[in-house]
Order: structure tokens, then C-alpha cells, then sequence
């Protein structure tokens, strides 16, 4: 067994012990690799096809969509013991991607080749659930994104927004700019920032320069 084979079984009975059986654990020792991959690191784009399907171990990956008009809303994110499913349908049907993903926080991940995708959800049952799962919950974090753009005033879908920031990243400390903050949420920075400061004067976050300390919500 190669360094590269030991680092990825370790990680498997780290993560997937209990998820994976021990005959696909060995298959994705066998095709697999293990990177780290740094914050603000373009993953995939839309467009593009996909080669490799992450298995995260750590960190995590901002999921986006582009309208016509350029502008990009933010759907999910991904975080430890996830992966995108809806990538999955597009490797099977050797589509090109529909959605962006950017490293939002330090990655570790383990990735497959697409070619083994489609052969492995017949051929081993807790990939099959793994897979309907994550597709699942994907589902329902993209409708509740689009219930928060049809139904929430700006100032909620911001601090939902906030809030889920600390649930991904387990820090209420987000080091986070107007603007980036406006690009997600599809808004302009002078609107985010009246937002926040409202939010601030309430007591909800602490607000500063470059940073977010989220008090209520969570």
C-alpha cells in the first residue's frame, strides 16, 4: 500500500466507517485521492465538466447558480460528510455542470473519478442511500432557498443567511465583506449595509469592519 492508499483508508475509518461498506471502502482506496485544497479555490464551474466527485472531510464548498443576466445566487453549501448529488445526475447523463463551487473554508476531500459513479449505485447498497440521501437534503436546501427569495424580506433572508454561516463554519466570528455578502444573496453592497447596521443597532450581531459576530438565531 502507497502513502497516498494509507492516507485514504485512515480518512475513510475516520469519516465513513459506519457509512460505506468494506468492499467499496476498498474501491475508493483503490481509485481514489486525497488533496487539501485552500479557501477561495474555484472546484468547478459552470460549464465544465466534471472529472472528479469529492467526498469532503473537512472544510467547506459554496454552491452557486448563474442567471442569464450574470448575476449568481448562492444555493448551498457543503460541508464535512457531504457531497453535491445533483453533480452526481450530471456526470451519469455526461452532462456538463450547472452549478459553481468555490472552497468558502480550508478543504480536505477525497476525490472519485465520475466514471466509477454510475457502476458503484448498483453495485454497492450504502453508496445507493448515500447518494438518494444527499440528493435528498440537497433538494430541500435549494426549495428553501427559493422560498426565502419568494417569501422573505431581505432583512430575514439576511440573517438566515448569517445563522447558516455559523452552522457550516461552527464559528459565530464570519470574517465576511459587504460585498460578499450582496454577491450571495443577489442584493447590492449599500442595501447589505443598512441591513447589517439595523441588525447591529437591534442586537441581533455585533458588526465591524470585515467581520460579523452572529448573537441570536442559531
Amino acid at each position: 500500500m502507497n502513502n497516498q492508499e494509507a492516507i485514504i483508508r485512515e480518512k475513510l475509518s475516520h469519516y465513513y466507517a459506519n457509512v460505506f461498506e468494506e468492499e467499496l471502502i476498498d474501491e475508493i482506496v483503490r481509485v481514489g485521492y486525497f488533496d487539501k485544497i485552500k479557501s477561495g479555490k474555484l472546484m468547478i464551474d459552470i460549464g465544465e465538466n466534471m472529472t472528479h466527485i469529492p467526498l469532503i472531510l473537512d472544510g467547506v464548498i459554496k454552491v452557486s447558480r448563474q442567471e442569464k443576466e450574470g448575476e449568481e445566487l448562492v444555493l448551498y453549501f457543503l460541508e464535512r460528510g457531504d457531497t453535491c448529488a445533483i453533480s452526481f445526475v450530471n456526470c451519469i447523463n455526461r452532462k456538463k455542470s450547472i452549478l459553481r463551487g468555490i472552497v468558502e473554508q480550508d478543504m480536505e476531500a477525497i476525490f472519485l473519478p465520475v466514471e466509477y459513479i454510475d457502476n458503484w449505485l448498483a453495485k454497492f447498497k450504502t453508496w445507493r442511500y448515500f447518494i438518494i440521501d444527499s440528493y435528498h437534503y440537497r433538494l430541500i436546501e435549494m426549495v428553501e432557498s427559493i422560498d426565502s427569495l419568494a417569501f422573505m424580506k431581505m432583512n430575514e433572508r439576511l440573517m438566515k443567511y448569517l445563522t447558516d454561516k455559523v452552522k457550516i463554519t461552527k464559528d459565530v466570528n464570519l470574517e465576511i465583506t459587504h460585498q460578499e455578502i450582496a454577491n450571495d444573496l443577489n442584493s447590492s453592497r449599500v442595501v447589505i449595509t443598512r441591513l447589517i447596521k439595523e441588525l447591529h443597532n437591534k442586537g441581533k450581531i455585533v458588526a465591524s469592519r470585515n467581520k460579523i459576530r452572529v448573537l441570536e438565531g442559531f
